[in-house]
């Protein structure tokens, strides 16, 4: 089989081959490490590849494999980490210069569940620094183009899984997710990335960026695939104290069943209300596809998106001074300066402000699962717009004159506030030929039906199976 068909085959088709020893972990792996020799320097997708441990990895793979050993539908497949995601022995620089020497003595729990899976570490995947930004810039690591439109953002913070995802180089990543930065680049590069519920997959050993507004999660080419790599990093872990202990149902049996008499809310207000002309079209045609699927549609109210701003900032803000601190007095030159100014206007937020954000944090919860009463899920875009060019920091919608970092988040961080499942999906592309991404919410705990309901439209629709045109 080709490289060129093998790097952008799912992992859905890539177990069977490798169970079935049509293909073998070794040809598998070398073909991405292939991809990303021949594209990584331009599209700075990865921080480090792990070329010798991953083949190595793999020939483990093909042996286990070829004596009856097969794990499941992981085994043998390559995946890349954020490289905010501690990897034992092997940098974890988090995208700044001020870790570029930090190597951890253990995996993190997620990385742990995907090898003890059988899945095999490729590398570590750029972000914009520390993970705060939702643009997906990097001046220390380079910033991954969109391949879509190279003078284009990839999104962030994950714009590394986003962009290695979309040009073919790995078939999975990982990705987390504080205010959008699994869904905004899933969105913007045209690829699934869901965000679990608050507690679902261990966050241990996964630099923070914010402890109570954090998650970590998978993102693929496809919902199927989204699911076995969800499937894998779920459940119980005692180290993350954000964890929690609840059942991980089979998320790939219940994604297969129909959608016919699930409810839909649609909060028109407030994620409506302002949108670019091709963002809107697509998403309306998307709902159309899900009521022709059986789906019911109402409209809904839900807490404001102004509130749900100045909640975030009033948690997200001291939650990153307090794990800065140290660095912003000794290194403060080592920072990003965007990064360093965001993490600086942080440190003034009173303690009271604090945890009066955290209380109306909770009432804000309330009101979502109030709003969610008479509906299965929420559906909404995932960004208001597609993405913008690089240097534009502002951009206007509907004449209205908004920062690109703002606009970014306004869809998404509602739902790390409440801490509810969310998934991105591509739903077809704008004027400028770049994708479109629909958000689907669902309520806590329930990802089945969150995955249920997407996969259901990625196989009524095109938009999952196109790629950039890329000179490879």
């Amino acid at each position: 089989m080709s490289q060129q068909i093998l790097n952008y085959l799912p992992i859905s088709e890539l177990s069977p081959l490798i169970r079935d020893k049509k293909i073998s972990p070794v040809e598998l792996v070398q073909a991405c490490l292939d991809r990303v020799n021949a594209l990584d320097s331009q599209f700075h997708a990865f921080i480090h590849v792990m070329e010798k441990s991953s083949l190595s990895e793999a020939k483990k793979a093909e042996r286990a494999i070829s004596s009856g050993e097969y794990k499941g539908p992981l085994h043998g497949i390559p995946i890349g980490l954020k490289d905010l995601y501690y990897t034992k022995g092997v940098p974890t620089t988090a995208g700044s210069p001020i870790l570029a020497d930090f190597i951890p003595e253990e995996d993190a729990t997620a990385v742990t569940k995907i090898t003890d899976a059988g899945g095999v570490i490729l590398g570590k995947l750029n972000l914009h620094p520390f993970a705060y930004g939702a643009i997906g810039l990097n001046p220390d690591y380079g910033t991954p183009p969109n391949p879509w439109g190279t003078e284009r953002i990839p999104g962030g913070s994950s714009s590394g899984s986003g962009v290695a995802l979309i040009t073919g180089m790995i078939p999975a990543a990982t990705g987390s997710d504080t205010g959008g930065s699994i869904r905004i680049p899933a969105s913007i590069c045209g690829v699934v990335g869901i965000k679990p519920t608050y507690g679902r997959v261990s966050k241990h050993g996964v630099i923070p960026l914010s402890w109570s507004l954090d998650h970590t999660g998978p993102m693929t080419r496809s919902v199927e695939d989204c699911a076995i790599l969800l499937q894998a990093m779920a459940g119980y872990d005692p180290k993350d104290p954000g964890s929690r202990d609840i059942p991980v149902p089979n998320y790939l049996a219940e994604m297969k069943q129909p959608i016919k008499g699930l409810k839909v809310g649609l909060p028109v207000k407030e994620f409506y209300s302002r949108l670019q002309s091709g963002v809107r079209e697509k998403v309306e045609q998307a709902i159309k596809v899900l009521e022709q699927l059986g789906v019911s549609v109402e409209e809904v109210d839900v807490p404001s998106m102004d509130e749900a701003a100045a909640i975030s900032l009033g948690i997200l803000g001291p939650e990153v001074a307090a794990y800065h601190r140290k660095w912003i007095e000794e290194r403060p030159k080592d920072y990003f300066p965007q990064v360093l100014t965001r993490i600086k206007s942080g440190m003034f937020v009173p303690a009271v402000d604090y945890i009066k954000a955290h209380q109306a944090r909770a009432r804000f919860t309330q009101g979502y699962l109030k709003a969610m009463e008479g509906v299965d899920l929420l559906i909404t875009p995932t960004e208001q717009l597609t993405a913008p060019k690089i240097e534009e920091t502002v951009v206007t919608i509907d004449g209205v004159e908004e920062a690109t970092q703002n606009l970014m988040v306004a869809l998404n961080r509602p739902f790390n506030l409440t801490g509810f499942p969310a998934i991105s999906i591509p739903c077809g592309f704008d004027e400028n030929g770049l994708p479109v991404g629909l958000q689907i919410i669902g309520k806590p705990f329930q990802e089945g039906v969150v995955l249920r309901t997407a996969f259901n439209y990625e196989q009524a629709t095109p938009w999952h199976s196109k790629r950039p045109n890329l000179k490879d």
